[in-house]
């Protein structure tokens, strides 16, 4: 049997177990490998992950109390995130050890690489205390000990223990969570708290009401515009930045994130309509140039299609179904334009406005977001995955 070579380990899975009644280690390691095997396909089937030195040797200690058995489990991997977290939730289907009624818990998974990590950085920034300046070319081992002590300084803000910078001037940078946090303080930016999530905290509200400049950085995406939404009509905002469409702000550079915030509006003038994803959109060109915003028409007032109206148009949607297209009919329930589902947009020119708009496919999203913009009264499709909209959403 191979054996997993220490310097190969990635992760370590840590569980607990609690057995109704006496049982040894070899109960348990058997019970790992037998009620495991064919549950996750050949790809991982345990036997062959622990011969091919993916899967090292597997560490149980068991205690004895009160006629029960109560211990740990330790399961070094060497694979990747993905699988090491697919065979850790494969341990917690063990319900059984021998005789015993037994439940397995995973208390959490090590990543070994990572400690290592921490304690290079820690012993480096202590090396470099003692080297001083001396004039060498350290520049790569530096800016990586002073990313270091910028994540660092990360704190705890208020009863609900927010991830922040520090907060003490007078702007403050909303954002959503603590990977934004990281990111920000790891580009210099060190005015910055998270919500830790999509609702606002108390905390933060009364905060905002502090500051006399409070910026909310969000997502490029939907999910931004929601959050947007749901702060701006809850605490004191005064500008309001967005990340590239797309993007989001954990994962921006440092000029992307300079940039995003000089392109920051007043809150004031914030709309939904402003955007079909985010708060502008700029030209990727070099002069990076404002482009056209896409408005929203004008639209009246919902008018639902009935099911006579979708009786007369029935052979049409049928034609739709495998074509991945789309009909737009007006209100006479004249078709006026068939076109791929994916050119549709909000820049379409039609004589007439649409009154359904018949899709192949699921109606996602951006497709429904894009249908909004062009005024249309009626969706149909063949199942959605979002219903936050003022259309009408009919399934085929």
């Amino acid at each position: 049997m191979a054996k997993i070579s220490p310097v190969s380990i990635k992760y370590i899975i840590h569980a607990k177990f609690e057995a109704s009644g006496a049982i040894e280690k070899p109960d348990i390691i058997g019970a790992i490998f037998g009620q495991t095997e064919g549950l996750l396909g050949e790809d991982l089937e345990m036997r062959e992950l622990q011969k091919s030195g993916k899967i090292g040797r597997i560490e149980v200690n068991v205690d004895y109390d009160e006629g029960k058995t109560i211990g740990e489990i330790e399961v070094p991997s060497a694979m990747d995130k993905t699988e090491t977290t697919i065979i850790a939730a494969a341990l917690e289907t063990i319900e059984r050890v021998g005789p015993s009624d037994t439940k397995i818990t995973i208390e959490g998974i090590e990543d070994v690489r990572g400690s290592k990590r921490d304690y290079i950085l820690e012993r480096a920034k202590k090396l470099m205390e003692k080297l001083g300046d001396t004039g060498n070319d350290f520049s790569e081992i530096t800016d990586e000990i002073k990313t270091s002590a910028k994540v660092a300084k990360i704190q705890a803000y208020g009863t609900e223990n927010l991830p922040c910078g520090d907060i003490s001037g007078d702007e403050l940078i909303i954002v959503e969570g603590r990977a934004d946090v990281v990111n920000l303080l790891k580009k210099g930016i060190k005015n910055v708290i998270a919500m830790n999530g999509t609702n606002l905290p108390q905390t933060i509200k009364k905060l905002t009401e502090e500051k006399p400049e409070v910026t909310l950085f969000v997502d490029g995406d939907r999910g931004g515009n929601l959050i947007i939404k749901n702060v701006v009509e809850n605490a004191k905002i005064d500008f309001i930045a967005m990340a590239p469409e797309g993007k989001e702000v954990e994962e921006l550079t440092g000029k992307e994130i300079l940039q995003a915030l000089r392109k920051k509006i007043p809150a004031r003038e914030y709309s939904l309509n402003q955007r079909n994803r985010g708060v502008r959109r700029y030209d990727e060109v070099e002069n990076r140039k404002p482009v056209v915003e896409l408005a929203e028409k004008p639209r009246k007032e919902i008018q639902k299609i009935t099911a006579k109206e979708k009786e007369q148009i029935k052979d049409s949607i049928n034609e739709l179904i495998g074509t991945k297209g789309a009909i737009i009919f007006n209100n006479k329930l004249e078709p006026i334009k068939k076109l791929p589902v994916s050119r549709l947009s909000p820049l379409l020119r039609l004589d007439e406005e649409p009154y359904i708009i018949a899709m192949d496919g699921t109606a996602t999203p951006k497709l429904v977001e894009i249908c909004e913009q062009m005024g249309c009264h009626n969706i149909i499709a063949t199942n959605f995955v979002y219903t936050d909209t003022p259309i009408n959403l009919v399934s085929m």
